[in-house]
């Protein structure tokens, strides 16, 4: 189980890097949008930290907080509604749909206070 946990805990920080990578990409390129590259990117995000805060065979001493589970998951969440729904709403070409520079700026925030959640909660 360590194995599975450690695959899907390296899964998800792709994951992580897919999506802050594509937001800087377009950000820096002057574009605001939300783009097939961070709509994977938190896909991936979603699906590996429902799979994360699985038990996974854990003792107790092991388990993760219950409050860091909750929001870890809400800031998730709102990341997932924040890329996915403009993409798949709004797509336009290949180039991603287009959103409001707070809009935008809100998912990189969102992302990596995600990570600093991650990082620094013990």
């Amino acid at each position: 189980m360590e194995t599975l946990r450690l695959i899907l805990r390296y899964a998800h920080l792709i994951g992580f890097a897919v999506l802050l990578g594509g937001a800087i990409v377009q950000y820096f390129g002057g574009k605001f949008r939300v783009n097939s590259t961070m709509a994977w990117g938190a896909t991936i995000q979603l699906v590996t930290g429902i799979l994360l805060s699985a038990p996974l065979g854990r003792d107790e001493a092991d388990k993760p907080d219950p409050a860091k589970l909750a929001v870890k998951g809400v800031v998730a969440l709102l990341i997932g509604i924040m890329v996915l729904v403009p993409y798949f709403r709004k797509r336009k070409g290949p180039e991603g749909a287009i959103v409001h520079k707070g809009h935008f700026l809100g998912i990189v925030v969102l992302t990596l206070g995600n990570a600093a959640v991650a990082t620094f909660w013990r």
